[in-house]
């Protein structure tokens, strides 16, 4: 069963029972996740945005968007137009296959573990989660690797407060600190 036909046939049962709602639609779902790898040192080495987009299309089994600067920041010597990060946003069949990555390979693999904050989850229910190294994903080769480098990994929901939210999040099996 692939993690979509459970959430389908399990989770959104459970979550229309426990938070008391009449109507099936109604229920939080997670409607996209958003990757986000920022890199400062592109400003002086124009390589390391390849790099990076071959990784996170990589890990996301999608390509990866070049974002660029909207603004110039001359204390960062940052120019409008510059490219500053990469990102991707997954959606559908790949988002909830990413989801079972994240929740089933990845955060197990995270050293010293000890369960994500409920800070993470912001007030329209949203899970942020920042990871310090890519090479948690199997599919970086560590020998492949020129930088360690963190990314940014954002569950976005239809939720409508923090607590629908946490209780999407617990239910789809993301270990919260106790």
């Amino acid at each position: 069963m692939s993690f979509q036909e459970y959430y389908n046939s399990e989770i959104k049962k459970k979550l229309k029972e426990e938070l008391n709602i009449s109507n099936i639609m109604a229920v939080p779902k997670v409607i996209k996740i958003v990757i986000n790898v920022g890199a400062g040192e592109a400003v002086t080495n124009k390589n390391v945005i390849e790099k990076i987009q071959e990784q996170l299309t990589l890990i996301s089994g999608q390509h990866a968007v070049i974002t660029k600067a909207k603004k110039s920041v001359s204390a960062f010597k940052i120019r409008q137009g510059l490219a500053i990060g990469v990102k991707v946003t997954l959606r559908g069949k790949r988002m909830y296959e990413f989801m079972e990555k994240v929740i089933k390979i990845v955060i197990p693999r995270i050293r010293d573990f000890r369960g994500i904050s409920e800070k993470n989850i912001d007030q329209h229910g949203n899970l942020n989660i920042g990871f310090t190294e890519q090479t948690i994903f199997h599919e970086i080769e560590y020998d492949k690797v020129d930088k360690i480098r963190g990314l940014q990994v954002t569950f976005v929901t239809n939720a409508s407060t923090k607590s629908e939210g946490k209780k999407l999040f617990s239910l789809l099996g993301i270990p919260f600190v106790l």
